[in-house]
């Protein structure tokens, strides 16, 4: 009895299928049978219809309007010249209006990518966007096109195509922002970028029209079902059906077909249930439970890859979350306290949590969160975020499981060999040559110290703590600094007083310098605590080493050198050159490190022997600090 029943429910929703594609077809039928209508060397046909059409013809939301012998649309509230439309690809290619005021004129009307896709009948074809911005001075970048028929005295317009504006320069502001054919690889001027933004931009529509349908169940019928068309093609010779009606009857036809398969396929299940169904169930979940697991694999293996380049703004919330409420502290020093924390995903970060959010700490807060936040480079610290709520102030950085450099190289039993102090140092050396020329600003760090240079799980060295870094443009040759910046001991003389030079990136050089030196020899290049100049300065007497001119009192225990040891101390000596002129650059120092030893030549001693007379000096000018009285050791005669 229930197959009885089973078949005559199916036979139900077959005559319901039949008379509702009849039903279909007498409507579609009033569709083909308006007149196509033109406008501007345009067919204006179905779901399109020109104001003024039959009502019956076409579609109301997708009505056009012939002005002057041109076909116009509106979209978004703005009208658009229509150029070209594709009705076999769904297509629709239109320009602003606005745009075709003059030859060098900008759109009425900004677009964003939330205000297309607000749309509910259009939807953009390409997501290829074309930003115009309006800026106070030049820029230098290369990927702002300057239009200079749109520029006048002070106001200069820029373009930026291929993607959108997120990062506008200070004296920038956004004009206009429009989607554009994707001609990315041929645009290489202003020009270029005119003719892309006067080809207009395409947008698609979704309709179920006589030709869609006819297209997808004409593939089915042919390549499926061909034995079943005999009937049907019968049907067609007969007189009373005209060409819709007999598609129409044709794809009921089909339809009915796929039902009666389908009714045989139950009957089969149910007939073979005790194997069929159980088999049919297992595999169902089997798929289903491999697609989810690869489904969030491969979505986490995107979000992992695809972290944004742009640290990220968390609650103060957050920051208590992410230090489960600060357990497990890293580090403590003047600025406050470090904490280990963890992303989702087991993705551990340190946290470094301000202790109070003067000025001073504001400041440096600033200061990293400006410099450090653009830059990705392997052998520099990546911040990932920040928070800064009220007096509440922290700065979430990757996490370096192997610490700092000084607890290495200070050690009593030398933990890396010659080849990885090489290494290690060849990657600070890379990393301030990155702040110093890879960015759109030089960056000066002023702080380079052992302490500064983090060591991952693979011991690569990463720069970080900017919080006394300085940008300033890459043109300028002289940095304003209204105080002296750095840590005694690896301030360069010119911080101290103008009269040993000009501030510039070479500072930073001459830091680097002293680190090489304690990285070479094991021990800190000033000792505060020491009585006599010998022992206080320590790279004089790896110059006298170097130079096999040891003053009599100064005992070595060996004149043995290993070759890495003695390219360290040769590159140092060159990096801490009294004159900053006289002082390689960073990318210098790179190749001097990637070179040999014996490529390397004694530079000129860059100190002089310490006299009582310049200790007097120093210690009665009142206007001297502590760094300059260290400094003050390191001369014993002002350089002319």
């Amino acid at each position: 009895m229930r197959w009885w029943r089973l078949s005559f429910g199916i036979y139900i929703i077959h005559f319901f299928l039949f008379f509702s594609f009849m039903g279909f077809a007498a409507g579609l039928q009033d569709q083909q049978l308006c007149n196509i209508s033109s406008c501007g060397g345009l067919q204006i046909q179905f779901p399109f219809r020109l104001k003024g059409d039959p009502a019956k013809c076409g579609d109301p939301n997708y009505e056009l309007t012939c002005s002057g012998n041109r076909t116009l649309m509106e979209f978004q509230s703005v009208q658009f010249l229509v150029k070209n439309i594709d009705y076999a690809g769904n297509t629709i290619q239109v320009i602003e209006t606005g745009l075709l005021r003059s030859n060098c004129s900008l759109p009425l009307k900004s677009f964003g990518a939330s205000s297309v896709s607000r749309s509910r009948y259009y939807q953009l074809e390409s997501w290829y966007w074309i930003s115009l911005m309006n800026c106070s001075k030049k820029l230098t970048s290369l990927n702002y096109q300057l239009f200079p028929c749109l520029s006048q005295g002070d106001s200069f317009v820029y373009a930026v195509s291929g993607y959108l504006v997120t990062d506008l320069a200070p004296s920038c502001s956004l004009l206009s922002m429009m989607p554009a054919t994707d001609t990315s690889a041929t645009i290489s001027s202003h020009l270029d970028l005119f003719q892309a933004i006067h080809s207009g931009f395409s947008l698609s529509w979704s309709t179920h029209g006589a030709r869609r349908w006819q297209a997808k169940l004409g593939k089915i019928c042919s390549k499926v079902f061909k034995a079943e068309m005999h009937f049907p093609a019968c049907i067609e010779d007969y007189t009373g059906f005209n060409s819709h009606f007999q598609l129409i009857f044709r794809l009921s036809i089909v339809v009915i077909v796929i039902i009666e398969i389908v009714h045989l396929v139950i009957v089969l299940l149910i007939i073979g249930r005790l194997v069929f169904a159980p088999l049919a169930l297992w595999t169902f979940l089997a798929h289903k439970f491999w697609t989810i697991l690869s489904s969030d694999d491969a979505v986490e293996k995107f979000l992992q890859a695809q972290q944004s380049l742009s640290p990220t703004r968390y609650a103060y919330t957050d920051i208590i979350a992410l230090t489960r409420h600060f357990k497990e502290q890293l580090g403590r020093g003047g600025f406050g306290s470090v904490y280990k924390g963890e992303l989702p995903g087991s993705h551990f970060v340190a946290v470094k949590l301000l202790s109070a959010y003067s000025k001073c700490h504001g400041d440096d807060f600033i200061s990293e969160v400006s410099t450090i936040g653009r830059i990705h480079h392997l052998n520099v610290i990546r911040l990932v975020g920040f928070c800064s709520e009220g007096s509440k102030a922290a700065l979430v950085y990757e996490y370096m499981p192997n610490k700092s450099l000084d607890k290495y190289i200070f050690s009593s039993n030398r933990c890396f060999s010659w080849q990885k102090l090489n290494t290690i140092a060849l990657g600070v050396a890379r990393g301030v040559d990155y702040l110093h020329r890879g960015c759109d600003m030089t960056i000066l760090h002023f702080d380079i110290k052992p302490q500064n240079i983090l060591l991952d799980q693979t011991f690569v060295p990463k720069v970080s703590d900017f919080g006394l870094a300085k940008l300033y443009p890459k043109e300028y040759n002289v940095v304003s600094v209204s105080a002296a910046r750095g840590t005694i001991g690896y301030i360069a003389p010119e911080l101290v007083s103008r009269n040993f030079g000009i501030i510039s990136h070479k500072s930073d050089v001459y830091s680097f310098g002293m680190l090489l030196i304690e990285m070479a020899s094991g021990r800190r290049n000033v000792d505060t605590n020491a009585d006599s100049s010998s022992q206080n300065y320590y790279p004089s007497l790896i110059y006298d080493k170097l130079s096999y001119k040891a003053k009599e009192e100064i005992k070595f225990e060996s004149l043995e050198m290993n070759e890495v040891e003695k390219k360290l101390y040769l590159v140092g000596l060159w990096c801490i050159q009294i004159r900053p002129s006289d002082r390689p650059s960073m990318n210098q120092v790179v190749q001097m490190i990637e070179g040999d030893a014996d490529h390397l030549e004694l530079p000129p001693k860059p100190f002089f022997s310490w006299s009582s007379s310049i200790s007097r000096t120093l210690h009665s000018d009142s206007t001297a600090t502590t760094q300059l009285s260290v400094i003050g050791k390191m001369i014993a005669a002002e350089l002319h």
